[in-house]
């Protein structure tokens, strides 16, 4: 068990710094055997909670004690770090072996174990994680995902009591990711084994027994993951978002009126439950039409359409999109393969026959599984490995003449996977010049570059700080920061957002919007399929050192099957999309998040009502038209004895409906709404004038204001039915 008890902590200043409050009297308990996730914006001092747990850093006030052990007694401190293991942000902090065999060894043999003890522990330790065919590799061979995966093994492998995660599926791709969680959770199954997860991916917190989020050092919210997400106001005024299912939950719940149900909602499935039967009641015919129920609903519609509609960086990312077709090339690479040198005689394949083309002006996406060979692709852009078979051609120029590789490396900047490998100097403000001054610019634009670029990555106000001072969110700012005072005209970054939280997340990428809009080129690499989908032009998907796919969002995304054979994430605004898909035969098949989703879901149910609605008032002329036709020949005054149409459409609804519906005016079809005929895009302004003027219309007023339209045709036939 673990328990902090009025718990305070800062890192001590010095004559050029002030100390930084980092926790402030934090109190909880942790039982044995329980997942805990702690969440909260960068710098909100859970690293620093974490490393206070297995007693890296010692309390300035209050008392934190493991399984009755006090971390602040020197005797217990080797039996608490036994007990307590943990998993860093960056796991180059905790390798050290010379192969990953050994560096999974070297804790067991530490513990004192025999020889053969060792051997079974790395053995399994390295098939849980996946890396058993990697035991011979060198870590510094391996991806930042690859090494993330050997931290948590080497962890493993001392059989802790205690695991502790600090961001350490940050890296990971997301089928990666899924193994790591349901070996964690497997393991606290079998072993009672105690999970403390800090994590800024919302989904991964739904596992969890208990959430707590942290806000400047102090508790802001706690409680079960179903708990927490239902105020929503609260998390989202935090900085933090919620799992994308529960928003689309959310978000249909408030459309539909329909009563929120935090429990239920907490898994995908029965978010997709909740928002099915909250749609059924929403497309009820009975209750589109002049009733109060109808009349509330209207009101509802409305503000869904305002809620919905969307934003002008995804009106921005479509324009990109379509002006970015016609620019220049930047980037040329015509089967390009790198293999990097392993142990003596043996070589790893990173690189095999790539070529593509990047434009100028172009957000390109490159995603694909951990040791893809993502990142070594992009640092063949700078220079910073040489093309030797295929060719690299940036802004013309063959990067193989290594004589023009300085220049370009000014006019292509490369920020890492880690901001560390980049931060040196002792403030942030001589991190961020020193691009700048070694260009050969004056000491005034090299304060004007600083300032700049330290204003766009909102990380002003830390100038004077040691960028090692700084949480790791503020760190990759700082580093980005840094790229960006030389003010390049291409920009590569190896997953900029990894450790943000998700309101930092957007934040960084609203920042980076801005370069592209003055012209510059960007090339992200990412495991955030979703993010990719919203920012990027273009997606390009590595798979094993080859290029498995490249083309536009809605193309990569649009295939559930594709996305998994990469080892990628299908988004879960497309697997909630492909989930209605049978409900709603016109759903639209790609979102690019959760408002545009249950945009696109309102948008298919009142297309479904809408034919359901023309097919009613055929349905109630066709019976209008029959009692005129038997009173008239004096034949029968039956409502009954009408003929039935056996070709009206399968979808009519049932007969309490039909009676309900038929006995009401006929039914007014939605106008605020436009609709393709496919059912699920907007028509363009062009569009619906074309529409007008080939079918006339009359508004009609509801009660509360909005306007409806009926088709001439459709008048005629109710006049002709009134009489």
């Amino acid at each position: 068990m673990i328990q902090f008890d009025k718990v305070s902590f800062a890192y001590q200043g010095n004559e050029d710094r002030d100390s930084v409050k980092a926790v402030s009297d934090v109190s909880f308990t942790i039982p044995d055997g329980s997942h805990v996730v702690f969440l909260g914006r960068n710098g909100s001092g859970k690293s620093t909670v974490a490393r206070l747990m297995n007693g890296l850093l010692l309390p300035d006030e209050g008392t934190v004690t493991v399984d009755g052990m006090d971390t602040s007694d020197d005797v217990f401190i080797d039996e608490i770090r036994r007990r307590a293991g943990m998993v860093f942000q960056n796991p180059d902090n905790q390798i050290i072996g010379t192969t990953v065999a050994d560096d999974i060894a070297f804790g067991p043999c530490n513990l004192g174990l025999p020889a053969e003890e060792v051997r079974s522990r790395v053995k399994r330790a390295m098939e849980e994680t996946g890396m058993s065919a990697f035991s011979d590799r060198e870590p510094y061979a391996l991806s930042g995902g690859q090494k993330q995966k050997l931290a948590v093994a080497s962890v493993l492998a001392m059989h802790p009591k205690i695991l502790i995660l600090d961001e350490s599926t940050a890296m990971l791709d997301p089928a990666s990711r899924r193994a790591l969680m349901d070996l964690i959770l497997k393991l606290k199954e079998k072993k009672q084994l105690t999970i403390v997860h800090i994590t800024h991916h919302m989904e991964e917190a739904l596992l969890a027994d208990r959430v707590y989020i942290l806000d400047e050092g102090s508790i802001a919210l706690e409680g079960t993951p179903a708990e927490v997400f239902d105020k929503k106001d609260r998390v989202l005024s935090l900085g933090l978002g919620l799992p994308t299912h529960i928003e689309i939950a959310h978000r249909i719940a408030y459309a539909t009126s329909v009563p929120y149900q935090p429990e239920k909602v907490t898994s995908f499935d029965g978010a997709v439950q909740f928002v099915r039967e909250a749609l059924a009641t929403f497309s009820d015919p009975v209750l589109i039409d002049g009733s109060p129920e109808g009349e509330a609903l209207s009101g509802t519609s409305i503000r869904t359409e305002n809620e919905f509609l969307h934003t002008k960086e995804q009106t921005a990312a479509l324009s990109q999109r379509e002006s970015s077709v016609e620019s220049p090339v930047v980037i040329d690479v015509n089967h390009l393969s790198y293999a990097y040198a392993g142990l003596p005689g043996s070589h790893v394949q990173a690189l095999q026959d790539v070529s593509l083309e990047v434009r100028q002006g172009e957000v390109l996406g490159i995603v694909g599984h951990t040791g893809s060979g993502k990142s070594t692709l992009i640092q063949h852009f700078n220079g910073i490995i040489p093309s030797s078979r295929g060719t690299v051609l940036v802004l013309g120029v063959d990067l193989s003449e290594r004589k023009i590789i300085r220049s370009i490396r000014r006019k292509v900047g490369l920020l890492f996977q880690y901001p560390e490998d980049q931060l040196f100097e002792e403030t942030v403000a001589l991190d961020i010049a020193f691009a700048p001054k070694q260009m050969g610019r004056s000491p005034e634009e090299v304060a004007h570059s600083v300032e700049k670029a330290a204003k766009r990555l909102g990380v002003d106000h830390v100038l004077d700080r040691s960028p090692f001072d700084l949480s790791g969110g503020q760190r990759r700012r700082v580093a980005i920061a840094g790229v960006l005072a030389a003010e390049p005209v291409i920009l590569a970054l190896d997953e900029p957002a990894a450790g943000l939280d998700p309101a930092g997340r957007e934040d960084l990428f609203d920042d980076l919007a801005t370069l592209t809009s003055e012209g510059a080129t960007m090339i992200i690499v990412s495991h955030d399929m979703e993010a990719m989908a919203k920012r990027c032009d273009r997606i390009l998907v590595m798979k094993e050192g080859r290029v498995a796919k490249i083309g536009t969002p809605e193309e990569i995304i649009s295939s559930a099957a594709f996305l998994e054979d990469a080892s990628l994430n299908v988004p879960p605004a497309k697997r909630f999309l492909d989930a209605l898909a049978d409900d709603f035969p016109g759903l639209a098949a790609f979102a690019l998040d959760a408002k545009d989703t249950a945009e696109k879901i309102l948008e298919a149910v009142c297309f479904s009502n809408n034919n359901e609605q023309i097919f009613l008032r055929e349905a109630r002329s066709a019976m209008n038209d029959q009692r005129s036709f038997s009173k008239n020949n004096e034949s029968s005054s039956e409502v009954g004895s009408f003929p039935v149409n056996h070709d009206l459409p399968s979808h009519s609804p049932s007969s309490k409906n039909n009676a309900s519906v038929l006995s009401n005016d006929a039914l007014p079809i939605r106008q605020d709404i436009a609709l393709s005929s496919r059912g699920n895009e907007r028509l363009s302004d062009i569009d619906k004038r074309s529409i007008k003027q080939d079918r006339p219309s009359t508004e009609y007023a509801s009660h509360n204001g909005t306007s409806y339209t009926k088709s001439k045709s459709c008048e005629k036939k109710e006049e002709s039915s009134n009489g």
